[in-house]
């Protein structure tokens, strides 16, 4: 291990600050990625809340692109301004968690470093967006009321399965249900109870009376029976009329 000497701390403030120029100089002729406007600006569009997201689709990937880009430049230039304190304050070199001196070869690989390999920060995920993702949010994120077991109304995923029964451009294979086999059941939860709680209330009938009962022979009745619900002995009879 090489340990560093004042020529050495010197060349290496000397690369520091060119870095730290270039870096400033660079973010001010590119206007900070171009996020120093709106994308709305960007691109010209009236609003970036269009029919649909993909129509600023590339838009906003270059957007989310160069945030971390400039997260990465703000971080370099953090890292920089604290190695040059560093140097100011005579700790240039010196662990800043073990106190035990950073080897020259590291320095001069990552001259803006204050740890030694082993002490040496781990990435961390950045939770920095672009404020456009808001309308990617995942369908009816802000009206969807699944969650909450205090409400029982109408929301916004109900809204979607009323427009949705008139098609869409999905198939079967596309749906979420790995069971689906024909377009009438592609879309969401497009077997759950619609009209009724019970799979029993939607077959069974009564005359305005209520005296007397039939059973319709639906879907839901055949599966009812499918599943060991019913009892197929009491259909004999009534199979044998039809």
């Amino acid at each position: 291990m090489t340990r560093t000497t004042n020529a050495h701390i010197k060349l290496l403030q000397s690369r520091l600050l060119d870095e730290q120029s270039e870096i400033e100089q660079r973010l001010e002729n590119n206007d900070h990625y171009g996020l120093s406007e709106s994308l709305r600006d960007d691109t010209g569009e009236l609003t970036s809340i269009d029919n649909h997201p993909g129509d600023t689709a590339t838009e906003l990937y270059e957007r989310e692109k160069d945030v971390a880009l400039l997260e990465q430049e703000e971080l370099h230039l953090q890292r920089i301004d604290a190695a040059l304190q560093a140097i100011a304050s005579g700790t240039y070199g010196i662990c800043a968690t073990c106190n035990e001196p950073i080897p020259l070869e590291r320095l001069d690989a990552v001259p803006d470093t204050l740890h030694c390999i082993e002490h040496a920060p781990r990435q961390h995920l950045s939770l920095r967006r672009p404020v456009e993702e808001i309308v990617l949010d995942p369908p009816f994120g802000r009206t969807s009321m699944d969650e909450q077991d205090s409400y029982n109304g109408f929301d916004g995923e109900d809204a979607w399965q009323i427009v949705e029964q008139w098609g869409n451009a999905d198939s079967p294979a596309m749906s979420e249900n790995r069971d689906v086999a024909d377009y009438g059941h592609v879309g969401i939860d497009a077997y759950e109870n619609d009209g009724y709680v019970e799979p029993l209330e939607s077959f069974l009938a009564t005359d305005i009376t209520g005296r007397h009962v039939s059973v319709i022979r639906n879907r839901e009745y055949l599966h009812y029976l499918d599943t060991g619900e019913g009892d197929h002995g009491l259909e004999t009879d009534e199979a044998e009329d039809r």
